[in-house]
């Protein structure tokens, strides 16, 4: 396979996976009338996968730089997994459940200004840490697959230059994925 075939594919895969995001987080298909019984688990299966990626990252780094190629590669790989199914989970969520808004203590749908009120400073706290969360996770997929791609064909010095970036974005996704669960939890409707 040649570069260009790699860029156009990782390109591809990118492209399709936001789209498939913004179709049906915006439930431009309409979700089912009756939501599964799983649905609701989710959103704590997905901070239980981000957390658990944000620790294999760590000990990922370790290894690599205990010169463990292969306890690296591996831990990489399943970290890799994880996120995969971290995403179908995300994805299923999004599109089957009712939006949940920061401080929406009557779970009506709208934020009134006593419930703003109520909900205090911390709610741009949490945008923040949202909207970051949510633009780096977006770019950070490509990075991911062209990262894995150079690791796995032992393009080291390639594989180096690209996970300089990949390696904080993805760790801020997976830690800030936790930090946002934690944070809007309390305002689920279930």
């Amino acid at each position: 396979m040649t570069d260009k075939f790699i860029f156009r594919f990782v390109a591809a895969v990118s492209i399709f996976v936001f789209l498939v995001v913004v179709i049906l987080n915006r439930k431009i298909i309409p979700a089912p009338a009756v939501l599964p019984s799983f649905t609701y688990f989710l959103p704590k299966l997905n901070a239980i996968l981000n957390g658990t990626c944000s620790v294999l990252l760590l000990v990922s780094l370790y290894y690599i730089k205990k010169g463990n190629i292969t306890l690296h590669k591996r831990i990489n790989i399943l970290t890799f997994c994880l996120s995969a199914l971290f995403l179908v989970s995300y994805i299923g969520f999004h599109y089957l459940a009712p939006e949940t808004k920061y401080g929406d203590a009557d779970h009506n749908g709208i934020v009134s200004e006593a419930e703003k009120t109520a909900a205090g400073g911390i709610r741009y706290v949490y945008y923040v840490i949202l909207v970051t969360h949510i633009i780096l996770a977006a770019g950070v997929l490509p990075l991911v697959l062209m990262s894995f791609y150079r690791g796995l064909q032992m393009q080291v010095e390639k594989h180096r230059k690209l996970v300089r970036w990949t390696f904080p974005i993805w760790l801020y996704v997976t830690v800030t994925g936790v930090i946002v669960y934690l944070m809007i939890s309390p305002w689920y409707n279930f």
